[in-house]
């Protein structure tokens, strides 16, 4: 499907991590200083990610729900474990704290601002808590609405129940918004389920599309979605 012919929408919802904030970058940055803390720096940060990932999106998936904070932790006590390492308390701080931490990418505030030049309302929906993701809105200039967590709906991406409840929030249905993201495996899976028109920012990050979905339309930044939508005369 494409966007063209379809109505513009009132709302543009986001995911925060990889499509807004540097995520990769950030992480990458704060498993460093976790491994360097242990004297591990001859571990590769990327394949201690990747096990954490692995087991992050797992738990975020195994009822009952937990916080954020509290799935990372048990995430990343995991993953340091398949390495031979231990956690302790310090290490959660330093892995949430840079999350918190993590900057927009360059082009991010100057789009946003386009997009609220041009009547749109904006809403981030992600996969974390009010606390943790607070640190990362307050860098996007004020031009974010709405803030949907993870925590507020008592659920995780892919699970629909977390656009189910931001939609009610906003008071809108699917065909009122267009979500911009950045994560195949998360939100793409929602927006096949869900029915939802759907932006992926393709950072050339090597995450692939998954092969029963095509999202709506691809694009390499932010940056590129004000003239998109504008090519569409909304």
């Amino acid at each position: 499907m494409s966007l063209d012919n379809t109505p513009r929408p009132s709302w543009l919802t986001f995911d925060c991590y990889g499509t807004l904030i540097q995520w990769d970058e950030g992480l990458q940055a704060a498993v460093a200083e976790i491994l360097a803390s242990k004297g591990a720096s001859a571990i590769d940060p990327r394949e201690l990610i990747a096990v954490y990932d692995r087991h992050e999106h797992a738990l975020e998936q195994t009822p009952p729900h937990r916080n954020f904070r509290e799935i990372a932790g048990e995430a990343l006590r995991i993953a340091l474990g398949e390495f031979g390492l231990r956690v302790d308390d310090h290490d959660i701080g330093t892995l949430t704290d840079h999350i918190s931490a993590m900057p927009p990418f360059p082009e991010v505030v100057e789009s946003l601002r386009a997009l609220k030049e041009k009547g749109y309302r904006l809403c981030i929906v992600s996969n974390t808590d009010d606390d943790v993701i607070a640190g990362n809105v307050a860098q996007l200039g004020g031009h974010i609405d709405r803030v949907i967590t993870a925590q507020q709906a008592g659920a995780y991406k892919p699970d629909r129940r977390l656009f189910d409840y931001a939609h009610a929030q906003l008071g809108v249905s699917r065909d009122d918004v267009v979500h911009i993201c950045a994560s195949p495996h998360l939100d793409h899976a929602a927006a096949r389920d869900i029915g939802f028109r759907c932006v992926w920012i393709d950072r050339g990050t090597g995450r692939k599309l998954l092969p029963d979905y095509t999202p709506d339309a691809i694009v390499p930044t932010l940056g590129r979605v004000p003239p998109l939508f504008a090519s569409f005369g909304w």
